[in-house]
């Protein structure tokens, strides 16, 4: 057989053909020699080429209803794309190799499919790798395993760090909470509290901080927790304007067990004036012995 991959693809197109002497398409073997060429190229360095056969490949399998050798195929399509530096591809690519894992009933390739997509494009379209990883989560928890989610969503809130999106880095780690929440990972959950709420102070959004602590508190686990007398001690720092607790706190053991972006975050507390905050603060009223109701 020639080893040639342009004459592989052209052999391997007149097989899917139909002609006056070919009734159907012979899909098992064009899929065959689309692959051999695709590794050529691949081989030789034709990325473009090998990209487009890879492709065809994928095309031959989902007609012979393989979806698993198809996602294969359209996997390596995506890295071909990689190496073009063509990022809307790569993303298409492993999306589609993610929507054939999930026709057969593979969550879990599904899901490390959109986070190599995510991985691949964070640099270059970081707003698109925050959705890939999202749907990574997603693609977990639909099938009741949100444990293997925990790292999506710290890459997640990671990327929207870099792109100063404190708000929605905030939702993403209370979001892992919940997925925390819903395995019994209380540990990993106490943590995704407190690392919020670091998250907003280091937005300068003391007020939101409060509320996303009193939320958490509403959580027993997190109420009896270290992250919990953690946040406590910062909260009261910034409520009186003291500068130093703040920095004290944040060195804490508690603080340096939180992932190293949240870490980072943490130490370079407080980001703004807190002496506002101090006299912001509603003056407790002297208690009345007289008035115990």
């Amino acid at each position: 057989m020639s080893s040639d991959p342009d004459k592989l693809i052209s052999k391997a197109d007149k097989l899917t053909k139909l002609s006056l002497t070919r009734w159907s398409a012979d899909w098992k073997g064009a899929s065959v020699l689309y692959e051999e060429a695709a590794i050529a190229y691949r081989l030789s360095k034709k990325y473009e080429k090998a990209k487009e056969a890879f492709e065809k490949a994928s095309k031959g399998q989902e007609m012979l209803s393989s979806p698993w050798d198809a996602a294969k195929h359209m996997e390596s399509a995506a890295t071909m794309a990689k190496e073009l530096g063509n990022w809307s591809e790569v993303a298409d690519f492993y999306r589609r190799a993610s929507e054939l894992y999930i026709e057969c009933g593979r969550s879990q390739p599904a899901s490390d499919a959109l986070a190599k997509a995510a991985r691949a494009v964070e640099d270059a379209v970081p707003e698109e790798a925050v959705k890939l990883y999202t749907d990574a989560c997603e693609t977990l928890e639909e099938d009741g395993k949100e444990q293997m989610a925990f790292d999506l969503y710290r890459a997640a809130a990671s990327v929207y760090l870099k792109l100063e999106k404190y708000t929605d880095a905030a939702t993403v780690l209370l979001r892992l909470a919940l997925a925390a929440d819903k395995c019994n990972a209380t540990h990993s959950q106490c943590k995704a509290y407190l690392s919020a709420v670091i998250v907003y102070l280091y937005a300068h959004d003391f007020q939101q901080a409060e509320k996303c602590h009193n939320d958490c508190c509403q959580i027993e686990a997190f109420l009896n927790s270290d992250q919990n007398r953690c946040a406590n001690k910062l909260l009261s720092a910034y409520a009186e304007g003291d500068v130093e607790e703040i920095k004290r706190v944040a060195q804490s053991s508690t603080i340096s067990n939180l992932d190293h972006v949240i870490i980072r975050l943490a130490r370079k507390l407080p980001t703004g004036d807190v002496s506002s905050l101090k006299s912001a603060a509603p003056e407790e009223e002297p208690l009345d012995e007289d008035d115990l109701t």
